[in-house]
């Protein structure tokens, strides 16, 4: 799916404490999309804050006035907020997917009153006809003629 930006935002960003942090504005691109994060911080941002992202650890180091800033988070809040994204990003990918079978399928209801030479059942050559009721000849299943023994 993609997602087109309605426009751009410029926000002011602190990483860090009262007592230990650093801004910095960021402009931001707004979209019209479900998701589950309010913001992503990308290669622009890393550049501004001049971050050194560590991906094994979840850790960003950032350049502050009395040294580094290090942000960290937990395996546990990853994983979370990834099985939640998943959720939200299928679910979206299904509605999507269902609107558009909608709108390229047309509805057909079949008469399934109205008999014609090709709906009607025809057996084929290796059936033969029995009797279910001696009293209604009207009444025969098709058993197939060319069933093993067993």
């Amino acid at each position: 799916m993609q997602a087109y930006p309605l426009g751009q935002i410029n926000l002011s960003v602190t990483f860090g404490d009262r007592a230990y942090f650093r801004s910095e504005v960021l402009t931001f691109e707004v979209v019209d999309f479900l998701g589950s994060y309010y913001a992503i911080l990308g290669r622009p941002c890393y550049a501004k804050f001049m971050v050194i992202p560590n991906y094994t650890y979840l850790k960003l180091k950032i350049l502050g006035p009395n040294g580094i800033i290090t942000m960290c988070s937990t395996f546990s809040h990853a994983y979370m907020y990834d099985h939640e994204h998943y959720e939200l990003t299928t679910a979206v990918i299904n509605s999507a997917e269902l609107l558009e079978l909608r709108n390229s399928s047309t509805p057909a209801v079949p008469d399934y009153n109205e008999l014609t030479s090709s709906s009607a059942f025809h057996p084929t050559k290796e059936t033969k006809g029995v009797g279910i009721d001696p009293n209604d000849s009207t009444r025969m299943m098709w058993i197939g003629t060319k069933l093993p023994a067993k």
